[in-house]
């Protein structure tokens, strides 16, 4: 639902402020026109898909026992390469010197059961190089600097290692939020292996920090629950792949608007942010060289708003077995895989069932999703695999009997590196979602207030801002069961913190209008008869997804229904941190402009 909204900024140096920042952090507005010709110089698939490094969040004792990791990761400006033909960009990247700092961060690797303790340290500069709007609620240090705080987006961690974004910090911690505590956070690795990934989360700013660079991948394993799944393994042959996309000037500099949709309410805020080339592990559309065999790749979409609907050029179909940090019960084989805003998609693929030597890894979402601009010939393109040639009989070529059946058997069979690799039946069994032990229902209505002009200004969830009292309070160790009312036409990936969902369904609402007018003035989905309005055409949750997640799309004009359970999911121990402790945790949309702009809500968890 839009809902009409007259704002004005009075405050003249507010603009003046914002008009003097972008003027020094960013080049000069250039026309989509124009940034569209420069993406579309750079020739794809020339870089080769970079290894990022990795860290390991555990050491091993002299008794060969695994013992906590320690580990000191930085936050540093510096140059980037994100095409070979094109200037190097100025980033904000993690790593644990300037020299090996990369975009992304580098892969840490956990071990279930084992702690990891990281001290993140900021080292950027006095200010952000990218444009921010401070007529949002954001960190604004007094003393200048880049405001940073991390979280481990899908973790199991107490809330002052969470990453509140209120918990944000300067260079050398010389200037820190309300909700900071310590420097050294602790990631007690106690939850179910999986995939995670970690990234700035400082208040308002968001989606510049993320833009810039500040994002890398983080896994949880468990040899005696993984090792029998035979599952393709090694660096080689297990990747992550963190995909995002970014416009950029033609020095090379990264480009984010200057301007704001609404300028007399938000100098600089848009609603969404969606870049021409698309970057995978820091090169834009990157190649891969592959054999004839099984990969696993673990995506990430590490964007700012952009949804990707991934295909394959030549129809070579996936076989999912994760989403988010959860491994799926059975495997589910897709030939397309739709993929929101922070989501993970843990896939193997069997390029020995590959009917070409190249495919080709394809985005179809519309932008903004799903009623948005149709892709084209540039963000319709990820990345290449380029993969082992089948030898081929020369079939008019004189040659012994012999060989030639030794070149058939070699086309029919091609060679596998690693034969016990493979795609179990089965995978991880974890706990069914209980309807009938529910503590607690709830409904959170997603809003769109719009400008006279019809333009949005911002989003809440349920009517409120981010700083209005708590509403949502689960209990630790307890399920409730949420039903989330899209009353907006995009899609919103919504994400939890500490707390695991379960997407039971999506209901069509009927009579929308009628249901959005009474929303409107009660703001109560149960006053305004919810129950009589959806009534529409049911969506099961699609087999790849259907397990526990910490992100799910919101379908608009849908209401959307989610089990949320606040327990370890393997053990049903509670958690051994006190999860009610200060300063809490929250739940968001993840779309990052909307999530900066008031799309955001705290979740106190109560004992």
């Amino acid at each position: 639902m839009k809902m009409k909204m007259n704002m004005h900024v009075s405050n003249l140096l507010l603009c003046i402020l914002i008009l003097i920042h972008s003027s020094l952090a960013t080049a000069e507005n250039v026309t989509a026109d124009e940034l569209y010709e420069i993406a579309s110089s750079l020739k794809m698939f020339v870089d080769e898909l970079p290894k990022m490094p990795t860290l390991k969040g555990y050491m091993l004792g002299r008794d060969g026992d695994l013992k906590a990791g320690e580990l000191r990761i930085g936050m540093f400006e510096k140059k980037w390469k994100f095409h070979r033909d094109f200037p190097s960009s100025t980033v904000f990247a993690y790593g644990t010197s300037r020299e090996s700092a990369s975009v992304p961060g580098p892969t840490i690797e956990a071990i279930q059961g084992v702690e990891t303790f990281v001290t993140w340290e900021n080292h950027l500069s006095s200010r952000l190089f990218l444009p921010w709007d401070p007529s949002l609620v954001s960190a604004k240090p007094r003393n200048g600097g880049v405001p940073t705080v991390v979280h481990l987006h899908g973790g199991i961690n107490e809330p002052e290692s969470d990453g509140s974004p209120r918990a944000w910090f300067t260079a050398g911690f010389n200037e820190t939020g309300p909700a900071w505590t310590k420097s050294q956070y602790h990631y007690v690795n106690v939850q179910h292996p999986g995939n995670l990934w970690y990234h700035d989360h400082a208040l308002g700013l968001t989606r510049e920090n993320l833009l810039a660079g500040l994002v890398g991948a983080y896994i949880i394993r468990n040899s005696s629950v993984e090792t029998s799944l035979k599952l393709p393994s090694g660096p080689e042959f297990d990747r992550s792949l963190l995909v995002f996309d970014k416009s950029f000037a033609k020095d090379g500099s990264i480009y984010m608007n200057a301007t704001g949709d609404n300028p007399s309410i938000h100098p600089q805020w848009q609603p969404e942010y969606f870049g021409d080339a698309i970057i995978v592990n820091g090169k834009a559309w990157p190649y891969l060289n592959v054999k004839r065999r099984k990969y696993r790749f673990r995506i990430v979409n590490a964007g700012n708003a952009r949804f990707y609907r991934f295909a394959f050029s030549n129809g070579l179909s996936m076989t999912q077995i994760g989403s988010d940090s959860s491994y799926l019960p059975t495997p589910a084989n897709v030939t397309k895989l739709l993929l929101g805003p922070s989501e993970i998609a843990d896939v193997i693929i069997d390029f020995a069932n590959s009917s070409t030597d190249e495919a080709i890894l394809t985005n179809s979402a519309a932008y903004p999703f799903p009623n948005g601009t149709v892709v084209d010939d540039l963000n319709s393109k990820v990345m290449k695999f380029m993969i082992e040639k089948t030898m081929k009989p020369a079939i008019n070529q004189p040659g012994s009997r012999k060989f030639m059946k030794f070149l058939m058997e070699k086309t029919k069979k091609p060679a596998i590196s690693q034969p016990d690799s493979r795609i179990p039946e089965r995978l991880v069994r974890y706990p069914r979602p209980n309807k009938n032990d529910i503590a607690q229902t709830r409904y959170i209505t997603l809003y769109e207030y719009d400008s006279a002009t019809s333009l949005p200004t911002h989003f809440l969830m349920n009517g409120l801002m981010f700083d209005s009292p708590v509403t949502e309070t689960p209990r630790q160790g307890k399920n409730e069961l949420w039903h989330i009312i899209n009353l907006t036409q995009d899609n919103h990936p919504l994400h939890i913190h500490l707390g695991l969902l379960y997407a039971l369904n999506q209901t069509k609402l009927v009579n929308l209008s009628d249901f959005q007018s009474c929303m409107q003035t009660k703001n109560d989905a149960v006053a305004c008869n919810i129950s009589n309005h959806a009534q529409g055409r049911v969506i099961a949750t699609p087999a790849n997804e259907r397990t526990w997640k910490n992100v799910f799309k919101m379908r608009p004009g849908y209401m959307t229904t989610i089990l949320l359970t606040f327990s370890l999911l393997d053990s049903h121990q509670p958690y051994p941190f006190n999860a009610s402790a200060e300063p809490g945790y929250l739940y968001h949309c993840h779309i990052l402009d909307h999530e900066d702009n008031e799309m955001m809500r705290p979740l106190k968890i109560l004992e």
